[in-house]
């Protein structure tokens, strides 16, 4: 076994060994339990008594969906002023100008919604100021997720009709007590192994050659630790973690991408340590463990085996396919960088994912299309409990019994919401992809796409598929910072976070209302193996139907083109 392989190996055993004490412990934070940061509720108290919250008052799921909704409008005007307004506000010691509304528009939604998708080079499009909202923007989107998330646990677990607790006290918990501490311990280590963290400008430097070069500079740890944990992705600089100053060495590139998976991990696991959800918790790990292997291994095998084109030609595949890639990564842990942060919604890049073969391109697509294996924080789970939803209506057809989910009937109203927020998704990759390509083949508008044919294609699928899963990386070949891109993508982004957080928050809120079922001798155990394989393949299924021919289009009839 290779180097690159052991290496692997460990960044994922990582993973899970950490997500499953952080799962333990979020599972405390929000059921009240004594932890070693209750000393931090003194603080919290004082911004419920200075924003005039009752933290302990219970909300029904329409007030806290008002709430979250309210607080995300407030964000996206205050976003959309500070980037317009930068070049002439404070902290912009490198002089970089101001957005153009278009370009504003789509990072504040990008930011706010968890995207964090950049049509800009962050050192030399933001300003510091800019920067540090954007900072800001990573926290509070992320907790906005996971306290949703949160208040689908309390609704499926609750035996008190309609107790669904606090959304501001889910939100604020999520900032003070799990995101906060976590960024600061790994912006630390990052700042001891080189990353910047100064309000300094540009330094002046001399290089190897004798050249001189201006390095960009800035309070860069700070946000690359919550890009990562809060499965942002918005990188400081414009390589992303390709950029030596954001990701220095082996060390950092593994921390940072533990870091992509361990909270979307550990909700998974927290959902255990609930009141009897410990099977269902178990079952639903395993369903995503299995769906993340099937779309890694494939990704990180052709990567390590390199393109058999230029092996054709007679030259030597050597370390992999290393077009793109930073040579102090390699091929094998920039695959799985590749899929770890596109089956999340975290975005950042290690790599070109331009640059990778075209079937581990396609594996990077069908994360964000299925974009529900683990996925981003909080989030995630909503994804999956909208196929969960499904897969019990259909085994209950299937049986002839009504459809039960933790002891709650599904009926109609449910099922309506849980399959329009399942067509959502392929809907708005696809029908933007169509109109993109409509655009470009009619000649309307010009100049955006540099690579025609299959790979040109995948690189409009894959923008938008980004784009709609909240993920915010991008293949490249795309001048994306123009109006068009920048409006639709923006919309896209727009109905793709709030839409499926809104559907899933008013099943788990109508089935919270409902009493609970007792269990006989034909209910349909969610806990069981047979129905995560159910679960598992009405994912399967409706992600095929809905973008196999897409995908037929673009990466499929690229890799055939690599044999011809």
């Amino acid at each position: 076994m290779n180097t690159e392989m052991i290496g692997i190996m460990v960044i994922v055993g990582l993973t899970f060994a950490m997500a499953l004490p952080l799962g333990k412990y979020i599972a405390k934070v929000y059921l009240g339990q004594p932890t070693f940061l209750d000393f931090l509720s003194p603080i919290e108290n004082c911004f419920y008594k200075i924003c005039g919250i009752h933290p302990n008052r219970e909300m029904d799921w329409k007030s806290q969906l008002r709430a979250f909704l309210g607080l995300n409008l407030i964000w996206f005007l205050l976003g959309m002023g500070v980037l317009m307004l930068q070049g002439s506000l404070f902290l912009n010691p490198d002089h970089n100008p101001s957005m153009s509304p278009d370009l504003a528009f789509n990072t504040a939604v990008s930011f706010i919604s968890n995207t964090n998708l950049q049509h800009y080079s962050g050192e030399s499009g933001a300003s510091y100021l800019s920067q540090l909202v954007l900072v800001f923007f990573q926290f509070v989107s992320a907790a906005c997720g996971i306290a949703a998330c949160v208040l689908v646990f309390q609704a499926m677990t609750t035996r008190v009709a309609g107790k669904l607790g606090n959304f501001y006290r889910y939100f604020m918990l999520t900032i003070t007590r799990i995101l906060l501490p976590l960024s600061i311990v790994l912006a630390l280590i990052l700042s001891f192994r080189g990353v910047p963290m100064t309000f300094r400008g540009k330094q002046t430097l001399i290089t190897l050659q004798g050249d001189t070069t201006r390095v960009s500079r800035g309070p860069a740890a700070a946000m690359i630790a919550i890009q990562q944990l809060g499965t942002n992705g918005g990188g400081f600089y414009g390589a992303n973690a390709a950029h030596p100053l954001e990701n220095p060495d082996y060390l950092t590139n593994a921390l940072e991408c533990i870091s992509i998976l361990l909270i979307p991990v550990a909700l998974i696991f927290a959902l255990g340590f609930f009141p009897d959800a410990k099977g269902l918790s178990r079952m639903i790990f395993f369903v995503m463990l299995a769906g993340f292997l099937i779309l890694a291994v494939p990704a990180i095998y052709f990567e390590l085996h390199g393109n058999p084109a230029l092996t054709h030609s007679g030259i030597s595949p050597g370390q992999g396919n290393m077009e793109g890639k930073e040579v102090r990564f390699g091929a094998g842990a920039s695959a799985l960088w590749g899929v770890m942060t596109t089956v999340t919604s975290n975005g950042s890049v290690n790599s070109m994912h331009d640059s990778f073969m075209p079937l581990s391109g396609m594996t990077e697509m069908m994360g964000m299309m299925v974009n529900c294996f683990f996925g981003g924080v909080g989030v995630g789970f909503l994804n999956f409990y909208i196929y969960m939803i499904i897969a019990v209506f259909i085994s209950g057809l299937m049986v002839g019994r009504t459809p039960e989910l933790v002891g709650k009937k599904i009926e109609a109203r449910e099922m309506k919401i849980a399959s329009i927020i399942a067509l959502l998704h392929p809907f708005l990759i696809l029908c933007a992809a169509a109109l993109a390509v409509h655009a470009d083949l009619s000649r309307h508008i010009t100049g955006w796409l540099t690579n025609p044919g299959y790979h040109g294609f995948s690189e409009m699928l894959y923008e938008y598929s980004s784009a709609s899963a909240n993920n915010g990386s991008e293949f490249g070949g795309i001048n994306a910072n123009t109006p068009f891109w920048n409006i639709s993508d923006g919309m896209v982004m727009i109905f793709s976070r709030y839409l499926p957080i809104i559907g899933p928050v008013a099943i788990a809120g109508l089935l919270a209302g409902k009493k609970r079922v007792p269990e006989s001798a034909g209910t349909l155990r969610t806990d069981s193996g047979t129905f995560g394989l159910m679960v598992l393949a009405v994912i399967v299924i409706i992600a095929a139907l809905s973008f196999f021919p897409a995908l037929s289009l673009g990466p499929v009839a690229e890799h055939f083109t690599l044999y011809r």
